[in-house]
């Protein structure tokens, strides 16, 4: 499929920009990109969550009554999880909520997402562009120029640019990632994806693997 190649206060150049059958216009599946969703925000759990149980808890190990006589149940410690301020039962601990899944998988759900927002028309090509300095008004022209500056975006370079960078990280709903960090979370969070022209030899050459 072709889509014409925008300046960067969004005139058509004259230009088409071919994009990769086998990445931009494949039969989407729904189940691969579910997990790689599901992977990246497990990923972005701390898992440092912990409650005490009774072997935790401060205080007395004397046996609080007797053991008969006093008509009600049995109780040999005040840090028991039925007595207010005891331990909690099975309660959470530290842990990992990561899980692994093959390259194949990802590479496929990447696709799927691409292909879904390929489909839908949410897909820009601009030519490569870079600022002399950091700044953030310059960023926004460019988004206006777009028509999507109170939408959702996702900025996709094909070489590191810091000034670019630099210039979009104060603008809210905005992310700037090379194309070696595209994610499939990242493409579908957004509403619009803009790819500059460096960046799409190396996401085709990562996803048609």
């Amino acid at each position: 499929m072709e889509v014409a190649v925008l300046d960067i206060k969004g005139k058509e150049t004259g230009r088409k920009a071919k994009l990769s059958d086998s990445v931009f216009a494949i039969e989407p599946n729904d189940h691969a990109v579910y997990l790689d969703v599901k992977q990246y925000l497990a990923n972005q759990r701390q898992g440092t969550h912990k409650a005490k149980e009774r072997a935790e808890i401060a205080g007395s190990t004397r046996k609080i009554k007797k053991q008969k006589g006093t008509g009600t149940a049995r109780a040999g410690s005040i840090k028991s999880p039925i007595f207010k301020g005891g331990g909690r039962v099975f309660g959470p601990r530290p842990r990992n909520y990561g899980f692994k899944l093959n390259k194949n998988l990802k590479r496929l759900a990447r696709k799927s997402a691409l292909s879904i927002k390929a489909k839908g028309e949410s897909i820009y090509v601009i030519e490569d562009f870079s600022f002399d300095a950091p700044k953030t008004k310059s960023m926004i022209d460019v988004l206006k120029a777009l028509g999507i500056q109170d939408k959702k975006s996702l900025i996709v370079l094909g070489d590191s640019n810091k000034n670019v960078y630099l210039s979009s990280r104060n603008l809210k709903g905005l992310e700037v990632v090379n194309s070696s960090e595209l994610s499939t979370y990242g493409i579908l969070n957004a509403k619009n994806i803009v790819l500059l022209e460096g960046s799409l030899e190396g996401i085709e050459s990562n996803l048609s693997k």
